[in-house]
């Protein structure tokens, strides 16, 4: 049990595409599918509250046990802990859109709320944080919640992007990115990886260039996500 909950786990490190870490992106692209498929049935009565408040649980309940875990192990620390990769953000603010079932906060949350939590699941930062370690579990419970939260809400607040939400999310990510680089600098910190590259090495930034370069591959990297999600209802449309 203590090498489950322990910070300095000698498990064996994370392998990106190993056969558990394709097993869980296997779990999460079915249950996507499967809210997607049952889109209809969930949208019948007290069933979309029941749903809503059922994520939203999960999450609050995710990233409690999260902080708490790192308080237990004299880990937490405001350089690292606190919830400002823009992947972290998301969680918060799919709790917010849930519990107040805002659908003006999706058309941020479909495009950089997806796309990071996305970017997340398919190349996580988890160092030595393997399965089945309470990390490990947490991550992808976490990250794969957020995505069932934004198919949800766009099934139920009948979402529907546009070109202009788009740039628009672009322009707050830009802001935001700016604001946590003055932030950075003042606690010598790394959140957003705008100072320097994670040392995970299956991170998609090591085939970026160098900094400050890749800061740039980066947003046009991001623009191009936004239009990916954006083209099935594009093609929809016509």
């Amino acid at each position: 049990m203590n090498s489950f909950f322990s910070f300095h786990s000698k498990q064996e490190s994370f392998r990106l595409f190993s056969g558990e870490h394709l097993l869980t992106m296997g779990i999460i692209l079915t249950l996507c599918i499967l809210s997607v498929f049952f889109r209809k049935t969930f949208q019948e009565g007290s069933k979309d509250r029941l749903i809503r408040f059922s994520l939203a649980f999960l999450l609050v309940l995710s990233e409690s046990c999260y902080h708490v875990w790192l308080l237990s192990e004299n880990e937490w620390s405001v350089k690292t802990a606190l919830p400002l990769h823009l992947s972290d953000l998301a969680v918060f603010l799919a709790i917010i859109m849930l519990l107040r079932n805002n659908c003006k906060l999706l058309a941020f949350m479909y495009f950089a709320g997806l796309a990071s939590s996305i970017q997340a699941i398919l190349t996580p930062n988890l160092g030595h944080f393997s399965f089945p370690h309470f990390r490990y579990v947490q991550f992808f419970v976490s990250h794969g919640t957020v995505l069932l939260a934004i198919l949800f809400m766009v099934v139920s607040c009948k979402f529907r992007p546009t070109i202009r939400s788009i740039w628009t999310t672009v322009l707050i990510v830009d802001f935001y990115a700016a604001c946590i680089f003055l932030l950075n600098k003042w606690l010598r910190a790394n959140y957003l990886y705008i100072m320097h590259k994670p040392g995970n090495t299956s991170s998609p930034l090591n085939y970026l260039g160098p900094w400050p370069w890749y800061l740039f591959s980066m947003e046009l990297v991001m623009i191009i996500g936004f239009y990916i999600l954006y083209s099935p209802f594009w093609f929809k449309r016509r």
